[in-house]
């Protein structure tokens, strides 16, 4: 049996009553593959050349910056005919211009006496001929991976005025056989690690803001807890152990309290807690259940899910409580909100003639757009640059991540191997380490 598409307080409250498990994925994976769906908008044209000396490592550098810049629905890649450039070469910008080059990469990778890989790379301007710079890096083989994705970072700041994520992580849950595991993994799916491993449920990850730790609740002690899980070191601590269950956790934008669901008080409802534990404030007064808080960007606001209503609709209130006010009329069962980190729109799931599906609305006029084509996606979450969102779905009859752009018409499946994963959030950006 699935719990699919409720408010986090109904998955604990069912979980507790009944003991069923929750049947979120198969079989672990480390490894994912892209397949690209949908139109996107017009998008800019890319010549990747193989870097120099990149046949000699295990991973292809260009082609994983070619897979990220497509995966943002900005750019296509051009074929280069089996021309291998390095960041020496001065490019032939007649002759990529012909090709439909607007930009060209091109780079080497060379092994260095102390075993790391010494990585180069260099962005061409093919219209201009202009040489819009390059940078290098020194890095361990377990490494280059995350030097492709920085250097994906810089091309598409380079060539679009934006900060690129490709070097952010996500983070999400598994379960094979009777073991549940937290992975956090490469924002393109691949690289996953095992932060945590459990024989009982781990639900409802969420990254800090300054991406070292791990809020997420866990039901090793056969009720919810909320724990929080330094990343780098694996270290947790319980943070929320209170009577009833501890649920949905979200991180405040300073790092510094968390909101969540508590039934301490008879009842499901939003309390903040500091994120040094201590004594939970409760928000606000409902007899209804009041469950997965989201903050807004600023602070000011926590969104959350209520049923107050007569069915599951999206609300905010201010952190400091007071009333609700409604956000989301469209339609009886609209969940799990996400806002965008400018503030200017909600991510959620909205059910509609049977169909769950991830909808955008933009919060200063009401406009909604539905995302997806999928009728079992969950759990929306943006990229810290806004441009991109996460989400789980069911997709030929198996468990996927899936990211889409803001428009909708640029989908990318991420195929686990073998089995499911459920529940990803996008964690923010990361500090440079080269």
């Amino acid at each position: 049996m699935k719990l699919r598409l409720i408010p986090d307080y109904y998955k604990v409250l069912r979980l507790a009553l009944t003991g069923l498990i929750l049947v979120v994925v198969g079989a672990v994976h480390a490894q994912f593959k892209v397949d690209v769906a949908g139109v996107g908008m017009r998008q800019l044209p890319i010549a990747i050349a193989p870097f120099r000396g990149e046949d000699s490592t295990p991973q292809q550098l260009g082609s994983i910056v070619q897979a990220d810049l497509e995966r943002s629905g900005q750019f296509v890649g051009l074929p280069v005919g089996g021309v291998v450039l390095d960041e020496l070469s001065r490019p032939d910008f007649t002759s990529w211009r012909q090709k439909g080059a607007d930009s060209l990469l091109t780079g080497s990778v060379t092994r260095l006496i102390d075993g790391r890989f010494d990585v180069r790379f260099r962005l061409w301007d093919a219209v201009r001929g202009q040489d819009l710079g390059g940078q290098s890096y020194a890095a361990t083989l377990s490494d280059l991976r995350l030097v492709s994705h920085r250097i994906s970072d810089f091309v598409y700041e380079k060539l679009t005025g934006e900060k690129g994520i490709f070097s952010t992580r996500i983070a999400y849950v598994t379960r094979t056989g009777s073991r549940y595991q937290l992975w956090v993994a490469d924002a393109d799916g691949e690289n996953a690690q095992s932060a945590l491993s459990s024989a009982e449920p781990i639900i409802s990850p969420a990254w800090s803001p300054d991406g070292t730790q791990l809020a997420y609740v866990s039901f090793e002690s056969r009720k919810s807890v909320v724990y929080t899980h330094e990343v780098g070191s694996g270290k947790r601590r319980l943070l929320a152990n209170f009577r009833g269950s501890n649920s949905a956790p979200a991180w405040s934008p300073d790092g510094q309290t968390l909101a969540m669901t508590l039934s301490r008080d008879n009842g499901s409802q939003l309390f903040t807690l500091s994120a040094a534990g201590g004594e939970p404030r409760r928000l606000g007064q409902s007899g209804s259940i009041d469950t997965e808080p989201a903050y807004s960007p600023d602070g000011k606001d926590v969104y959350f899910v209520s049923d107050r209503g007569g069915g599951p609709q999206i609300y905010k209130m201010a952190v400091t409580g007071g009333p609700a006010d409604r956000v989301t009329f469209t339609g009886n069962y609209n969940i799990s909100p996400a806002l965008s980190p400018d503030g200017r729109s909600l991510a959620y799931i909205a059910r509609t003639n049977g169909a769950f599906q991830v909808n955008l609305m933009d919060l200063a006029s009401g406009v909604t757009t539905v995302l997806t084509e999928t009728t079992s996606d969950e759990s929306p979450s943006f990229s810290p640059n806004g441009r991109l969102i996460v989400y789980a779905t069911l997709l030929d009859g198996r468990e996927a991540l899936m990211t889409t752009t803001l428009d909708g018409r640029k989908r990318v499946k991420l195929n686990g191997q073998s089995g499911d994963i459920r529940e990803p959030h996008w964690g923010p950006f990361q500090k440079q380490q080269f």
